[in-house]
């Protein structure tokens, strides 16, 4: 497979999990400038050099090649030290101007049936999806809130062993990945020929974690935690970037939280004449 220089704006990257061969990976969802998605995978963020440790709504440039153990057509390796990043990450100034510009080249979807369909029909495994409404946030418990032994082997050997991406490593990041002890699933509703019809998907945004580890200790967190994600998101322009798991491809996860403010009544009036 060619490998090949390509631009990419970072959109989202997932929850890291353990790895028997890279200690612990994310997923992280990008878009080129002709507004295709891709996934670059596998990417052990936390333990890349700090100058190439890339943000959400940055540019970057790399070196990326068409995975062969990943038949999804947007998957793509990605050489970690060819990662250039450029300048800051795109502002949210205007409401949101400039991003909503890289985000209206993709495709937008109303329904996930629709977004399902497609992918059954056309091979898509990355698509950008706009629910009608939220219904609701879950917080469930994990049966397991700690790594099993395999799990905490993965995390450790290659820390052990000295890590390939910057010599340092050993001195600031043994610390363990911590696993996340809950499950967050948005319930939503999206309109269909047949009226609006509910869903429920999984959240495994990195943002959702972070957020979660920031407040857990207060004992209110749950309130907290759900003020942004039922409330302040409500109020939002709200979409989701969603993506598939690799051995299972017809089950669709929340790979990213977008909430741009909705744009002002006048703008949406005159979008309504066309």
């Amino acid at each position: 497979m060619e490998i090949k220089d390509t631009r990419l704006l970072v959109l989202c990257k997932t929850y890291p999990f353990p790895s028997a061969k890279y200690t612990e990976t994310s997923c992280v969802a990008v878009m080129t400038e002709d507004g295709s998605l891709l996934r670059i995978y596998p990417v052990p963020f936390r333990l890349i050099n700090s100058t190439q440790q890339f943000k959400k709504w940055q540019w970057m440039i790399a070196k990326i090649q068409k995975t062969t153990n990943d038949h999804r057509p947007e998957s793509h390796r990605i050489y970690v030290d060819t990662i250039n990043c450029e300048d800051k990450a795109i502002p949210t100034k205007n409401g949101w101007r400039d991003r909503r510009f890289w985000l209206d080249k993709l495709t937008l979807f109303t329904d996930f049936v629709e977004l399902e369909t497609t992918r059954q029909q056309e091979g898509i495994t990355l698509g950008l999806l706009k629910p009608a409404s939220l219904c609701g946030l879950d917080i469930t418990p994990v049966k397991n809130p700690d790594w099993t032994k395999d799990e905490e082997e993965k995390l450790l050997h290659e820390q052990r062993q000295g890590n390939l991406f910057e010599p340092n490593i050993e001195a600031k990041s043994l610390k363990q990945l911590r696993k996340l002890p809950y499950d967050f699933h948005y319930r939503y509703e999206c309109e269909t020929p047949m009226g609006l019809k509910i869903y429920r998907h999984k959240i495994v945004d990195w943002e959702a974690g972070a957020l979660y580890w920031n407040i857990c200790r207060d004992k209110n967190w749950e309130t907290k935690f759900r003020q942004r994600y039922e409330q302040e998101f409500a109020e939002k322009d709200l979409m989701f970037l969603m993506g598939t798991i690799h051995r299972f491809p017809s089950q669709w996860l929340i790979i990213s939280v977008i909430y741009p403010p909705k744009p002002p009544v006048e703008v949406e009036e005159q979008l309504s004449l066309f």
